[in-house]
């Protein structure tokens, strides 16, 4: 069971990965403010949930499951505030462009 659990985690963590280099490549690649924030954060969400997803197979009880699964919401809620914060101030700023 215990190798059934380990390729769960590599696959998942592997998943997250992959949309972390995404999102920076994204950050990279376009070209004003508005669109590399909406890479970014829809990437680093979505890899850090692969991330997590792939940890939970490994945590030792319910209650640090249910951490990993806080952290992850928590993040979704920070990350959601800070690119509103910073879209509109590149837009009141007028380098969103």
């Amino acid at each position: 069971m215990s190798v059934a659990r380990d390729i769960i985690t590599v696959a998942g963590v592997s998943a997250g990965v992959f949309f972390f280099f995404a999102g920076t490549v994204g950050l990279l690649r376009f070209p004003d403010t508005l669109t590399r924030l909406h890479a970014l954060s829809k990437a680093d969400n979505l890899g850090l949930g692969f991330v997590v997803l792939g940890l939970l197979p490994q945590t030792g009880s319910l209650r640090d499951g249910l951490k990993l699964i806080s952290i992850w919401m928590f993040v979704l809620l920070a990350g959601a505030t800070v690119s509103q914060l910073i879209a509109r101030t590149a837009r009141q700023s007028g380098s969103g462009k």
